[in-house]
């Protein structure tokens, strides 16, 4: 007859960032394995139409835009047989989990970073028990999950994010894009995030303050910012503060069929934040051969591997994002040997692997 999996998740097709995109890969890998049958997916958001939803997938695009439609949508699945449950953020635990047990049938609980790096609400954690594996992004989030979670080691599992290499590739700088910007003759430090207030933690703030020391050390410097959100008008002030607002662009929202040619822009990519749970923007920043720059402290360290594939800094020392960036600025564009590790196979075999286990 062959698996159903339902997975339930904040965002997926017709989302933007991270966790959307984990989502959908998710969906995927789980309808390119042969014993799965069909994969059910509801999203709370969806800011885009859906595309590209696979064959083995059904997504269920009436659940988005409020929690009653979100329970509705669920509870219309109430008659249909699932063989395992994937809850894809923990504040759907509380849906996720007596829906589980109504259908008995396993749950696991999808983690992603800083969404379970401090205790999560009551009424998640009192489902906790229920759970019968966690998937985690990265073993930094294991581990500050169960610095308060105190589940056995034995119910994680650490499943990094995924790259489709095909999708990105060394190329020449879109020339419209850098005649748009004035970017001729210009070295490019770029960074892509949500501008959010909620979100500090992102590096942009430190490579800001960081700009007047780079500048004097390399003073065709311009640092872009892509990505958009209610901290963008504070973020533009501070640079006026510094005295940089004329060597750094916010260009805004970007959408996913253009993010290869912006990051293709760029000859640093730069994220040195503190609440990473993985980023699967270093994973395309690389796969474009931009030379990358990540956070010792957060899991980017993990993205890089430790180092082994792109500069790793002090979040909390401008010195040491300077001499970080400086050094990035130095290396050839290339895509590093070791990010095979990152390729889509792995990631199916890995949730392949996952799946068999949680099945015994």
């Amino acid at each position: 007859m062959g698996l159903r999996i339902l997975l339930l998740t904040t965002d997926a097709y017709g989302g933007h960032g991270g966790i959307a995109y984990y989502n959908r890969c998710l969906a995927e890998a789980f309808a390119e394995m042969p014993e799965v049958k069909e994969v059910v997916v509801l999203a709370r958001v969806m800011r885009f139409a859906p595309e590209g939803t696979p064959r083995k997938v059904q997504f269920i695009s009436e659940s988005s835009g409020s929690k009653t439609a979100y329970l509705r949508s669920l509870l219309g699945l109430a008659g249909q047989n699932f063989d395992l449950v994937i809850c894809g953020h923990v504040n759907l635990l509380p849906l996720a989990a007596p829906f589980a047990m109504f259908k008995r049938t396993p749950l696991v609980l999808q983690v992603h970073g800083i969404d379970v790096w401090q205790p999560a609400k009551a009424a998640s954690r009192a489902w906790l028990p229920r759970v019968n594996a966690v998937w985690s992004v990265s073993a930094v989030t294991l581990d500050r999950m169960n610095a308060w979670a105190n589940l056995p080691l034995s119910k994680y599992t650490i499943i990094p994010n995924t790259i489709h290499l095909e999708r990105y590739g060394l190329a020449p700088k879109r020339a419209d894009l850098v005649k748009r910007y004035a970017l001729e003759g210009r070295k490019i430090i770029l960074s892509l995030a949500r501008l959010s207030g909620f979100e500090r933690y992102k590096g942009i703030d430190e490579i800001l303050e960081a700009m007047p020391a780079l500048l004097q050390q390399e003073p065709r410097l311009t640092y872009m910012v892509l990505g958009d959100g209610d901290d963008q008008a504070r973020l533009e002030a501070k640079a006026q503060t510094l005295g940089v607002a004329d060597k750094v662009i916010f260009a805004g929202f970007v959408r996913e069929f253009d993010k290869a040619d912006y990051l293709r822009l760029a000859d640093v990519f730069a994220l040195p934040g503190r609440g990473e749970g993985f980023g699967i923007v270093y994973l395309e920043a690389m796969a474009c051969g931009i030379p990358v720059v990540g956070s010792a402290l957060d899991g980017s360290s993990e993205a890089l591997r430790g180092g082994m594939l792109g500069e790793l800094v002090d979040p909390t020392n401008l010195e040491s994002i300077k001499r970080g960036i400086l050094s990035a600025l130095e290396n050839p564009r290339h895509i590093p040997d070791g990010l095979s590790h990152f390729l889509w196979p792995a990631f199916v075999a890995r949730i392949a692997t996952a799946v068999q286990k949680i099945s015994k």
